[in-house]
């Protein structure tokens, strides 16, 4: 992964040199805990009591090439506890194991320090999802030459994944995370047989479906019966 901005850039290594090498080389002391998954704030130090932990070093990038190719900068390491260590012979790991992450900036340290640029990269995670989902439906591909055109295709692709996920948050927590193809094949593209009588038109839904609730608290959230007055 690679964002841009001015004057800095930041990548996402999957493979960096001597992996193991560098994550030793840092001091004990240099690893700062973070606000992570289960991470508690405890008030009197003013610090994050959590398992993840994230340190940096200085790092020239394209060492191997010649000299006017290098690029100075600083590699994050993020590094989380292994919760399934390997097990051997019957007989459990003697020290902690650790799982690491790492990631390449120039950014500068007095912009934003280790904790900053770690946070901000976990961030661009967020929105590569939101890319991708986009990519998956709507913006697979754009379906003119023109650019005003496909500005206005991409306009009305948001409006149509904001709606979406909105959808899915309304019925709780189940579909909050889902992907739109998800949630467009649970509660949006149902079967249903159209019947009219008496000039009045009736949905008939199939039963026994598995969102069948789900769809039921979307449509009445959203589509509210009209309140009966009594006099």
């Amino acid at each position: 992964m690679v964002w841009a901005a001015p004057s800095r850039w930041c990548g996402r290594t999957r493979r960096f040199y001597g992996r193991a090498t560098v994550a030793a080389a840092i001091p004990d002391d240099a690893w700062q805990p973070i606000e992570y998954t289960d991470a508690v704030f405890y008030q009197t130090t003013g610090r994050w009591i959590s398992r993840a932990e994230v340190a940096e070093i200085p790092l020239v990038a394209f060492s191997a090439r010649r000299k006017a190719d290098h690029v100075p900068g600083r590699l994050v390491v993020r590094r989380i506890p292994d919760l399934n260590p390997r097990v051997r012979n019957g007989q459990s790991a003697l020290f902690d194991l650790w799982r690491f992450h790492a990631f390449f900036t120039t950014a500068s340290a007095k912009v934003t320090d280790t904790v900053a640029a770690d946070k901000t990269h976990r961030g661009h995670a967020i929105i590569e999802q939101v890319h991708a989902d986009l990519k998956n439906s709507a913006l697979a591909h754009l379906p003119a030459g023109r650019f005003a055109a496909n500005a206005a295709w991409l306009v009305l692709a948001v409006i149509a994944f904001n709606l979406t996920r909105a959808a899915a948050t309304i019925i709780g927590p189940t579909l909050a995370r889902a992907t739109t193809a998800t949630i467009r094949r649970k509660l949006i593209t149902v079967p249903a047989r159209i019947a009219s009588s008496a000039r009045r038109v009736t949905l008939h839904l199939p039963t026994a479906r598995p969102w069948q609730t789900a769809w039921t608290q979307l449509f009445t959230h959203n589509c509210r019966p009209p309140t009966t007055t009594t006099t």
